[in-house]
């Protein structure tokens, strides 16, 4: 489980195709700090750390998860989120984020504000959004401006885009979208008493 608040980045290494898996050599000055087996949030995404060497640990990612969001697109260089599990006991700053990527949506259009950006962003999924609520975005937790059938907006504070892969996003990229879970168990349950 995490909260959304990213702790650094990390950049990818190298990237090998194992079979239908992609497995991918990370650096990041949190390196030493991971543990064999520990799952860490990458732009929103859990992986597992299988090996560690020094100042770099490698990852696993198997098709389902290449499938659902937008890490077979990562390049070498790249630059991702990253965030380790919450500490039982710590105080969650963000909300209740799995890493269980549900979608990926599409940066639409990026408004440069007085000390602010908002990034309208365009997906193709049944879950919903609303205004003051919870999203994910490659794993940042953030709050919902406007909210409409299949798109929203999120405002970025000045903070946020300087530590995060916010200040590197662009129109048309894509993005990982982890919706909120308790918006999902809802809308399943509204389903299910439908019939």
């Amino acid at each position: 489980m995490f909260s959304g608040i990213i702790e650094t980045l990390a950049r990818v290494e190298t990237i090998e195709r194992e079979n239908s898996n992609l497995r991918l050599t990370m650096r990041s000055h949190l390196s030493a700090s991971l543990k064999v087996d520990q799952s860490v949030a990458h732009n929103g995404i859990c992986l597992t750390v299988v090996d560690i060497q020094d100042d770099k640990y490698t990852v696993v990612a198997i098709d389902e998860t290449i499938q659902k969001t937008n890490l077979g697109k990562w390049s070498e260089g790249d630059e991702v989120n990253l965030e380790r599990c919450i500490a039982l006991g710590a105080r969650v700053d963000g909300h209740m984020v799995q890493g269980h990527v549900d979608t990926t949506g599409l940066v639409k259009r990026i408004e440069t504000q007085d000390g602010s950006w908002k990034f309208y962003i365009q997906y193709q999924h049944d879950a919903l959004t609303v205004p003051k609520g919870s999203i994910a975005i490659n794993g940042v937790s953030l709050t919902v401006v406007d909210s409409a059938p299949n798109a929203f907006s999120v405002c970025i504070i000045p903070y946020t885009f300087e530590h995060t892969t916010f200040k590197s996003l662009k129109e048309g990229q894509q993005v990982n979208l982890e919706f909120d879970i308790i918006g999902k168990y809802i809308a399943a349950y509204m389903k299910q008493i439908k019939g």
